[in-house]
């Protein structure tokens, strides 16, 4: 029996060696075809003492970001990434979130990958690689906005996010945040969404001789009726800011122009009333808008958009027409946006959610396109006042540029890291049944 402690003592070791092994070379390793690209693996650093003033996780567990250090020019200057990753609008699906990397910290990953606006290669990032980078992660469920709890005496959600963001930026501060001469906050999906919510109130914890500036990417979330007339997304988000406790946390002046306070959550509402300069970066064709709020599964319960949001060219005609009045809402929700001086945005046409963070699509050879220019450089040009960057793409199918994916973002392949994994797993089960019979 001793021996058998031990044999499982060791195997359990070997496991989790391969497991860690197996999970930085996946991070490392380079589609077929593509340039060479050296990845940028940063530590995760865990707040364990914000659990004092409950920034805490759905579960409980202590929030955390990942900081890669500046140096030369870019010393005192910083870029601040939220993730993203949805929303848990009941309590059901805010315990399952819980239960995952989107809600804990104990199930994420240690390291995490720095690419695109966040990478430190001079070629690939020309204007931010030396700056302090940081992500900030994402395990609230309401875009960093919440500040409430639920307990039925048999478990406790925390719903903490606003917090989570203070405690963050707290423990930054002494690191060299408090002298930043420039700052940038972005973020990606519901993290652009955190963007909106959280720009003018980060300049309030920074000296006033602090530039700051902010980009959502993918955060431009519209509050737009579905195919069939329903009002689904603003259904879902105002039932995350009542749960949620989000209400508090938005921007008073958008709350007193608007009804319902869960307007204030959507960024076409909340933009007007941003003091700090703004940039917009979005697909005018944001496949995660398509497949959740324009065409969600309730609108199509016939799977009648099946195919076309498998494949592009299967759409029919009118289909083909629905979607380019997405795109004419979304449009008409930033005309206001396009006059302003110092905003600047890139709406392209390209089937896609989240750019900024992929170095195809932030900066590279084969990279999307409008007028001959990068997001990268469109950003960079708004960000250091080189140029007035407000670039809008023609609709759909003129730009060459974009690689054309599904429109569905549902179905997930499982990854060569998983299915190396799982036989192993299997390969030590049939070990350890092979061992209990001959010990």
């Amino acid at each position: 029996m001793r021996k058998l402690r031990l044999l499982a003592i060791w195997t359990a070791i070997l496991v989790q060696q391969s497991i860690n092994l197996r999970i930085v070379e996946s991070l490392q390793r380079q589609p077929e075809g593509k340039k060479t690209e050296q990845r940028l693996l940063v530590n995760m650093t865990l707040l364990p003492r914000a659990s004092s003033m409950a920034a805490v996780c759905l579960d409980g567990s202590p929030p955390a970001y990942h900081l890669h250090r500046g140096h030369g020019t870019g010393v005192s200057n910083w870029l601040l990434q939220f993730e993203g990753g949805g929303w848990c609008n009941n309590i059901l699906s805010c315990l399952q979130r819980s239960r995952t990397r989107r809600g804990s910290t104990r199930y994420m990953n240690r390291l995490e990958v720095f690419s695109g606006i966040l990478s430190d290669d001079p070629v690939n990032n020309p204007d931010f690689y030396n700056w302090n980078r940081v992500k900030l992660r994402y395990c609230d469920g309401a875009s960093f906005s919440g500040d409430s709890n639920y307990s039925n005496g048999i478990f406790v959600l925390h719903f903490r996010g606003k917090r989570i963001w203070e405690a963050i930026i707290n423990d930054l501060l002494p690191k060299g945040l408090m002298n930043a001469r420039k700052v940038l906050l972005s973020g990606c999906s519901a993290g652009g969404l955190a963007t909106f919510l959280h720009c003018d109130a980060l300049s309030q914890m920074l000296p006033d001789s602090t530039i700051v500036k902010c980009m959502s990417d993918a955060g431009f979330f519209l509050d737009v009726n579905d195919i069939t007339g329903n009002d689904t997304i603003r259904t879902f988000f105002n039932s995350v800011v009542k749960l949620q406790g989000v209400q508090n946390n938005l921007n008073n002046a958008c709350l007193a122009s608007h009804y319902f306070p869960s307007q204030c959550f959507f960024p076409q509402y909340n933009l007007p009333f941003i003091r700090n300069p703004f940039f917009i970066l979005n697909s005018a064709y944001d496949i995660y808008q398509i497949d959740h709020i324009f065409v969600p599964p309730s609108a199509d319960p016939t799977g009648h958009w099946s195919r076309c949001k498998s494949d592009l060219a299967s759409c029919s005609p009118n289909q083909i027409s629905i979607l380019q009045g997405f795109r004419n809402e979304m449009l008409t929700a930033l005309s206001i946006f396009e006059s302003s001086r110092n905003e600047g945005m890139f709406i392209n046409s390209c089937f896609a959610h989240c750019q900024s963070e992929l170095q195809d699509s932030w900066y590279a050879e084969d990279s999307p396109r409008i007028h001959n220019k990068t997001i990268a450089e469109a950003v960079g040009d708004w960000y250091f006042g080189r140029e007035i960057t407000k670039e809008v793409d023609c609709p759909y199918p003129c730009d060459h540029s974009c690689e054309m994916p599904p429109i569905s973002s549902g179905k997930v392949r499982r990854s060569q890291l998983w299915m190396t994994m799982e036989a192993f797993f299997f390969f030590v089960l049939f070990l350890f049944q092979f061992l209990w019979h001959i010990l």
